[in-house]
This record gives C-alpha cells, structure tokens and sequence, in this order.
C-alpha cells in the first residue's frame, strides 16, 4: 500500500508543543466556566508529553472535581488535582499504611526532591506528596520537566541521581534499603545502557551505538560476549558513581532532607513554595524556552478572542515557567 506511486505521502502528526498545548486547552475549555485567575499558559507548561486528548481529559476530570466540592467555576488547583489524577490515578487515602512505613516513604520522596533541588541539571521540585495513588505509587514527586530534545551527559548523570535520590536517603538515615526504589532502578538502567551502548558516552566502549530499530525483533548481540561483559561494567561504574555522589550530596544536606521528610509527615503534599520556606530558594535560577510569538485565542467567560502576539519590550517580561512531570518513587 505503501509502496512508490500510491499512498506514498506521508503526514507525521506529533505530540503538540507548549503554544499547541495552549491553543488546545481553549478549545476544551469553551464549554467550561472557569475562574478568571485561571492561567491557560501555565496549564500548557504544567502537561509535557501530553496529546489532545489528555489535555481533554485534564478539563473533564477539572470540571468533575469542582462540581463534587460545589464550586461555581473550575480553579487552578481543580486542573492540578486533574493533572494528577490523570497521570497518577485516584488517591487512596484510605490505604492502611503503618507509622514505620509513612516514615520510610517521606525520607524517600524528601531524598528526591533535595537531589532536585541542588542539582544543577535535575528538573526543579514542583510538588512531593506521600499520599498514595493508583495501585503501586506509595508517594510521589513532579517536576518541572522542560521542553527539551538534546542531553548531554552532566544532565543524564544528573537525572540519574535525583532518581537515586531516595535510595540514598534510605540507606543514609535507616542504615538499610526498601523495595520502594523499584521503579527508580528501572529507569536510571535503562538511561545507564542508553548513554553507554546508543549515545556513545562512554570512554572505554567509545563513539559506537549498538542501537539498530531493525534489529529489536532479533535475539543476537551485535557485539562479542567480551564487549558485552564490558558494557555491564561500565553501566555498574556509572551507577555506582552517581550513588556516591548522591549520597555525599545528601548526607551534606542531611538537615534540608529531614526538615522536608518532617514537614511531609506532618502535611502529607508539600508545594515549591513549601521547599523554598523550609530550605531556601534553588541555588540555580530555570532557563527558560525560546519561544516564538504567536497568536493564541483566549477564553474569556465562556467565549474566546484573538490574542495578538506580544511586543518586544512586552515578552521579556511576560514569560512564565513551569512544567510538571510526575515520577511516582515508590
């Protein structure tokens, strides 16, 4: 069917960008009547990855949570408590969970978020929370994830760490390690095996990928069992590493973990603006997306009007960041 002279033409549609992200969220939102200190640009920021319909999902789901509280138009925090059940699923406050257990998972997430705090690479803390969701996430943590295509290798050792932030933080203050880390170990082992077989970011095994997207129904190594036992080691030295680091980041900030662990005891859902009252502001200041001007509608009191693109001397100060990725730890 594809073959040259018949259906040929190809579109590839993508996921939508930031400003598609926008332009999306006000066509949900017409039929919706929503608050009018409601920020749409911030809502586009806040769901990285997702397509049209989740950002409809996001809306509906909105909506539902202000109509259970009776309120008479849909807020922030309804979108963000959308968001959250749309990536995490529903809360389970009713999950019997012992005092030794809430302990153990508030030292974990507070683990991640200090390792995202002062790492300079790792996505900034958004929201930690130790209130669990869907069937397995115990406790949580978003993060502000940027609009990014390229990583070079500080940024990937850094994601690897803040991931191993609660391992680390377990081993540090309990002396002995859990099951939570099982999702943070399947994630910074496959980034591990990409940088040293795909991405070429390795000394020893050097500027080669093995990566071949034709080959991944096959069941043979395109390498010798010597390279292969090479590779393992060097994907444990990078793991290792980063875990030293790790732990000597927060074993220097061992009094930031335990003020956010406490304060999540207490609190259960700590916010950015939490962290910065407990430990400071992040030593290191976003950088935000270039982005061009274009004219997106706006939803005003259920109808929407045409925004003109902003001035110059109006974009420098009219930016706003913020994105959410959510990395449920346990």
């Amino acid at each position: 069917m594809l073959r040259p002279g018949r259906f040929d033409r190809q579109i590839t549609i993508d996921k939508p960008d930031l400003v598609g992200r926008e332009a999306i969220f006000k066509v949900h939102l017409k039929p919706i009547k929503i608050s009018k200190t409601l920020d749409i640009k911030k809502l586009a920021e806040q769901t990285p990855g997702f397509a049209g319909a989740d950002i409809a999902n996001v809306c509906n789901e909105a909506a539902l949570i202000a109509a259970r509280k009776n309120k008479e138009a849909v807020d922030m925090q309804d979108f963000q408590d959308a968001v959250d059940r749309v990536i995490g699923g529903l809360e389970k406050k009713n999950k019997i969970i012992s005092p030794e257990e809430k302990k153990i998972i508030a030292f974990h997430e507070a683990g991640h978020a200090v390792c995202g705090w002062y790492l300079e690479h790792a996505y900034p803390l958004l929201k930690v929370t130790i209130v669990p969701r869907g069937t397995a996430a115990l406790g949580y943590a978003q993060y502000t994830p940027k609009e990014q295509y390229l990583y070079n290798i500080d940024q990937l050792t850094d994601q690897i760490c803040m991931t191993l932030g609660g391992r680390a933080s377990e081993e540090i203050f309990f002396s002995k390690i859990s099951t939570g880390a099982q999702n943070d170990l399947q994630q910074i082992t496959k980034i591990a095996y990409a940088m040293v077989t795909v991405y070429g970011m390795n000394d020893k095994i050097g500027n080669i990928s093995f990566y071949d997207p034709q080959q991944e129904t096959t069941f043979t190594k395109p390498y010798s069992d010597e390279t292969a036992k090479m590779i393992d080691q060097e994907v444990r030295k990078l793991i290792d590493d980063a875990y030293e680091k790790t732990k000597t980041l927060l074993s220097e900030k061992r009094g930031d973990v335990e003020k956010l662990a406490n304060a999540l005891l207490e609190k259960e859902v700590l916010f950015q603006s939490d962290v910065e009252a407990l430990i400071g502001k992040r030593p290191f200041e976003e950088k935000k997306p270039l982005t061009d001007d274009v004219p997106v509608a706006d939803v005003v009191e259920g109808t929407v009007a045409e925004t003109e693109p902003k001035k110059e001397e109006e974009t420098a100060t009219g930016e706003q960041t913020g994105t959410i990725g959510l990395a449920p730890s346990i």
